[in-house]
């Protein structure tokens, strides 16, 4: 997102969408004029009078009905006559899922209206943020990796598992952080997912000496990955990163650790802190950067943290080079997988049949632009059937488990829900755990989700 201001009206800019592949600008969010109110709200204004016109997106999420409705009920059904705090429940009620921007959205750069409306929501968020500061509940709620390591300590994973999964805690948490008592909450382990493949060892300090040698390359990939385990990964679902690794390592790929990691920092992106953002990219860059010299490709088991890393640091760093080389070498595990499928050194020796899978493919995912590989993955093992739902789940960071949001978000997610209920299939999966995990609490009747890198590791047998 960039804040120079709109061109002028011209034969050129009146025209309806264009042809050009979409592009971003980067986020300018180090200049004095990304954080001025008035410019903020006079571009709030300008956006949301061509989304009016527009109302496309009216189908995606709260943020697009808040505002029409808000319009249809002035006077004159203009967005001049819009209350300035409704602004600002539009903003509360985007989460970045960048669905309108990749999908939607008629005037996204290059076209003259320059419309980016994910990005101007983000910089409304920084705006309030740089003004009012982070109140402790968003804090703690983006706070993935802090929270993970405390609650994942012996003992205290007990209590903090029992209090997240019993009413009288639910009411707690409802009446202290404002979490919806019906809202899906993780489970915490506390053997996290780097201390059980503390045998791969680091991209440092990889356990055999020989590492690396063995390796086979392809034009795109080294087949040597340092795994990014996240925070979800690491404390909530260890065993996604588990599975991660026993599919490559099945494939040959040679798997290490990175050093150290924290928060890709899309929690803190998604409340507009981008200090904290900057933060934690100073911790995980040098990190990443220094595997890719070592000669490592990366992956991460979460869309939204390869998004992070290839996506959105790369507009907030666009002349970093650390930024931009690990961004060239990120990758989603299916993408992998198929770059070496490509170079005829995937595996197919499936010892098992899937059967029909309903597939969710997450927002973040989507984004990235890379086509529907986990579906073209799961399709080479042989009597499986792929069953694709490109829909928003609902989940949406912490939006999902927000009180006031969560009714919302069980609204978006529904479609989905109602897609796997009437598919009647023998798996439903999304690359995204959590959403998979919205999903199980919106389906009426309750069965758990199983991620795909879970459902390739079956058909391997391994």
């Amino acid at each position: 997102m960039s804040t120079t201001p709109a061109a002028p009206p011209s034969k050129e800019g009146r025209r309806e969408g264009i042809l050009e592949a979409p592009t971003r600008h980067p986020l300018e969010w180090r200049t004095e004029a990304f954080y001025d109110s008035a410019a903020l709200e006079k571009e709030l204004e300008r956006v949301f009078d061509i989304c009016h016109g527009c109302r496309r997106c009216f189908n995606l999420c709260g943020s697009f009905p808040t505002l029409f409705d808000a319009v249809d009920a002035t006077a004159d059904g203009e967005v001049h006559g819009v209350d300035k705090k409704v602004y600002w429940d539009v903003v509360d009620n985007c989460y970045l899922c960048d669905m309108c921007f990749m999908t939607k959205c008629p005037y996204v750069p290059p076209h003259p209206w320059n419309v980016d409306f994910p990005h101007l929501m983000l910089r409304a968020k920084a705006v309030r943020a740089k003004k009012e500061g982070i109140g402790l509940r968003a804090k703690v709620l983006a706070a993935t990796d802090t929270v993970g390591a405390i609650a994942g300590i012996p003992v205290i994973v007990e209590i903090v598992n029992a209090v997240n999964h019993s009413a009288p805690g639910r009411a707690l948490l409802d009446k202290v952080l404002g979490v919806d008592p019906g809202a899906p909450l993780p489970q915490y382990y506390a053997r996290s997912a780097r201390a059980r493949l503390k045998r791969l060892g680091t991209s440092a300090r990889p356990m055999s000496v020989d590492q690396g040698r063995s390796a086979q390359a392809t034009p795109e990939t080294t087949g040597r990955v340092a795994l990014f385990a996240t925070c979800y990964g690491n404390r909530n679902e260890p065993a996604l990163d588990e599975d991660l690794v026993a599919v490559f390592e099945h494939n040959g790929i040679e798997m290490a650790l990175l050093p150290k990691e924290r928060c890709c920092g899309m929690p803190r992106l998604e409340l507009g802190d981008l200090e904290a953002v900057a933060q934690l990219k100073e911790a995980n860059i040098p990190q990443l950067a220094a595997a890719v010299a070592a000669g490592y490709d990366l992956v991460a088991p979460i869309p939204s943290c390869v998004l992070m890393f290839k996506q959105e640091l790369p507009l907030m760093y666009p002349d970093e080079a650390a930024v931009k080389e690990v961004a060239a070498h990120i990758f989603d595990p299916f993408e992998y997988l198929m770059l070496r499928h490509a170079a005829g050194l995937m595996r197919t020796d499936f010892k098992g049949e899937l059967g029909k899978v309903s597939y969710h493919v997450a927002c973040h995912l989507r984004v990235q632009n890379l086509g529907l590989k986990t579906r073209d993955v799961l399709k080479l093992i042989p009597g499986t059937t792929v069953d694709v739902i490109e829909r928003c789940s609902g989940h949406n960071g912490t939006y999902g488990v927000k009180k006031e949001f969560r009714a919302a978000s069980v609204k978006i997610g529904r479609p989905v829900a109602q897609r796997i209920e009437s598919a009647r299939a023998d798996h439903y999966s999304s690359d995204c755990p959590m959403a998979g995990h919205q999903i199980e609490s919106i389906l009426s009747e309750k069965r758990a989700p199983q991620h795909p890198l879970k459902l390739l590791r079956l058909a391997y047998g391994l």
